[in-house]
């Protein structure tokens, strides 16, 4: 309920603001489990990408969104409980076992799980690598992957910035749906795993029009991190 409360106060504000436009909504089912697999250019993607389509959009983020303390942490709850967020432990082992068994869970009970393959925001707009937890989670639960690209989110709100650039239109691209049913019983197969991640990233990065980058973006932020380091010791 909180949900829908949240998407009926901000969407006719961000619709009036922002004017952000969809294309292949009906590429989303109405009824039934389907898992959203979309690029993560910025941290306007859980406005915008969700907010085009009819049905509540669930995603699994890091427990310490909710588990801050203060009015910060109160504020840090109640939003990523509105945009539809569940919390779950991201370090890695058993973590991402229960993770895989929340998603399960979740497309179960028939409702629309989003995911960010690449783990992370993009540090510079490009399309990185995917993960494989989404092509174990699309085998496992036999269900259909559609390709979720967000557009212009990017330039409208780049990492570190508090607030949107006005005069951008964000947009989100919703692909065909992807049939990995060739590859059932094989999720434990980690070169069919690499194979079905890849085919959703070479999709997204079509719908996207994003430069692909064979690596992980989480990497990259480091090695970008170290260069800028390296660059301020020689200033």
């Amino acid at each position: 309920m909180f949900y829908w409360v949240v998407k009926a106060i901000l969407s006719p504000i961000l619709h009036l603001v922002f004017r952000p436009w969809a294309d292949g909504v009906e590429n989303v089912p109405r009824h039934g489990p389907a898992i959203l697999a979309g690029n993560h250019l910025s941290f306007a993607d859980h406005f915008f990408g969700p907010l085009q389509l009819r049905r509540k959009v669930i995603s699994l983020g890091k427990s310490d969104y909710f588990t801050g303390r203060g009015l910060k942490g109160f504020f840090t709850r109640m939003f990523f409980s509105g945009v539809g967020t569940v919390p779950i432990d991201r370090s890695g082992g058993k973590a991402s076992e229960a993770a895989l068994r929340t998603g399960k869970r979740i497309l179960a009970e028939g409702n629309v799980l989003g995911i960010y393959p690449e783990g992370t925001r993009s540090p510079d707009g490009r399309l990185y690598k995917g993960k494989t937890g989404v092509a174990r989670l699309a085998l496992e639960s036999r269900t259909p992957v559609i390709p979720w690209a967000m557009v212009n989110t990017f330039e409208m709100m780049p990492p570190g910035r508090v607030f949107p650039k006005l005069g951008i239109r964000p947009g989100v691209k919703f692909g065909k749906p992807l049939d990995f049913s060739r590859y059932y019983g094989m999720e434990e197969d980690r070169l069919v795993l690499r194979a079905v991640t890849d085919e959703i990233m070479y999709a997204l990065m079509e719908l996207s029009g994003q430069e692909y980058v064979d690596k992980y973006a989480a990497s990259a932020k480091v090695e970008m991190e170290r260069a800028a380091r390296a660059a301020r010791a020689k200033s």
